[in-house]
């Protein structure tokens, strides 16, 4: 393991693509299902999320952006049979399916936290920053993200070990970070890893009416390609019950940063072994700290309604408690404002809470957690990381004018099949790769 070494978290953000929409495709995530058929506003959305990475730049935190995917993904239909030019493939796979088109045209990428399962240098037995792409293979919309995810990936981290996602089956089902946190005393040093996965694959039939989308054997896999010691290493079931109550990741009921684990108490399917366990980990490191949300005073509905754990944790330059960077939703909601509001009174590691208006991704079940990807980097792999998707002023200026100039004021899920809609999304993201210093080959519809 490698010795004390200044390193520091980045957040890279997903920035939301040209097509979003509410197609309700989540199986599990209710505010999904909820506003299925709404009209959303990709420019919106794109501006808000954008507006949140420059809030954390602003405040001192490296921040990073990760491009959206190029959609309707093409590629995926022609395998599904459908021929001939690229808007022949959308009219004849509209007119067969439609259904099937509204899964190839999700912007579903913008959630970066399913993007993969990071683990620092710190804790890998190489001393190597490792990143494995997730295969999402519980959603059809999302199965198809990972080679592009790992093209991403590579191209921010080129000195980083990015590895292939798990094999497309059941058995080896993974959501990346949003089932997924690290708990230490400084981001160089070696800390806990914690995963969280909803179904032993290889014990029986899952005990939940919503899929448990990640699996014990993809965890344990992950854990050993990033060469973590056993030692300092925790496995977690998520409760059964809060799956059912649309906790579809366990960053809907649990967030953690630096030695702060924040949760629901119905995160886990047995709290006290799972906190055992963090304790024996982090023994000899530092001491965990718990912050636990009792179901009388946030219920569990209005914690998964209002994300309040699907926030960001973190550490703001100069300031020794942490900071929770929630979305107004939670602001909103009077149990979870009441709680915010007593939880930063108190002298425990949570010192201030900030709220971010992202309610286009919200609609869609994703709040800021969702949108970003934590990276810890040292100094060294900090200065490798591409300068181009790293977001200063001139980034955000040019991503902003980008955005008002691309993209659509309004989007309905039948829109989707429109053959202009897929030459403005192309074109966008065609612009995108010379800003963000993507190549001229990034994208599958530049390659062919």
């Amino acid at each position: 393991m490698l010795a004390k070494n200044k390193a520091r978290e980045a957040n890279y953000d997903g920035l939301i693509g040209p097509t979003h929409n509410y197609g309700g495709l989540s199986t599990g995530n209710l505010a999904s299902a909820k506003n299925k058929g709404l009209i959303a506003s990709p420019c919106a959305a794109a501006l808000q999320g954008l507006q949140k990475m420059k809030l954390m730049a602003d405040f001192g935190l490296v921040q990073g952006v990760l491009p959206p995917q190029a959609r309707p993904n093409i590629p995926e239909l022609r395998q599904m049979g459908f021929s001939g030019s690229d808007v022949d493939v959308l009219n004849n796979a509209w007119r067969v399916n439609p259904v099937l088109v509204r899964n190839m045209s999700s912007a579903s990428s913008m959630w970066s936290a399913n993007a993969a399962t990071v683990s620092p240098s710190a804790d890998c037995a190489d001393s190597r920053l490792h990143l494995t792409p997730a295969n999402l293979s519980t959603m059809l919309h999302r199965s198809t993200e990972h080679e592009q995810t790992g093209r991403a990936l590579r191209a921010a981290f080129p000195s980083a070990i990015v590895h292939d996602a798990l094999p497309m089956q059941s058995t080896y089902s993974d959501e990346g970070a949003a089932n997924h946190v690290r708990l230490c005393a400084d981001q160089g040093e070696a800390g806990v890893e914690l995963f969280v996965y909803g179904r032993d694959a290889l014990a029986g039939a899952p005990d939940t009416k919503f899929p448990s989308r990640q699996t014990l054997q993809a965890s344990h896999i992950i854990a050993t390609r990033h060469q973590l010691s056993s030692e300092r290493t925790v496995f977690a079931k998520q409760a059964a019950k809060v799956i059912d109550a649309g906790a579809f990741h366990n960053d809907v009921v649990c967030v953690g940063a630096r030695q702060c684990l924040f949760y629901h108490e119905n995160a886990f399917e047995d709290t006290a072994r799972t906190l055992e366990e963090i304790s024996k980990a982090a023994d000899g490191l530092f001491t965990p700290q718990f912050v636990e949300v009792s179901n009388e005073e946030v219920p569990i509905k209005d914690a998964i309604s209002a994300y309040l754990f699907n926030s960001m944790l973190v550490q703001l330059p100069g300031q020794e408690r942490l900071t929770l960077i929630a979305p107004t939703e939670t602001q909103d909601n009077p149990h979870t404002k009441t709680y915010c509001d007593k939880l930063v009174s108190g002298n425990g590691p949570i010192g201030e809470v900030k709220y971010v208006d992202v309610r286009q991704s919200m609609r869609n079940g994703g709040g800021p957690a969702c949108l970003r990807l934590r990276v810890v980097l040292t100094d060294t792999e900090l200065a490798a990381a591409n300068p181009k998707m790293l977001l200063d002023d001139m980034l955000f200026a040019q991503l902003s004018t980008w955005i008002n100039k691309h993209y659509r004021e309004d989007m309905a899920p039948d829109d989707l099949g429109d053959p202009k809609l897929m030459h403005e999304s192309f074109t966008a993201l065609d612009a995108l790769t010379s800003i963000m210093g993507l190549g001229s080959d990034f994208y599958p519809f530049q390659r062919t």
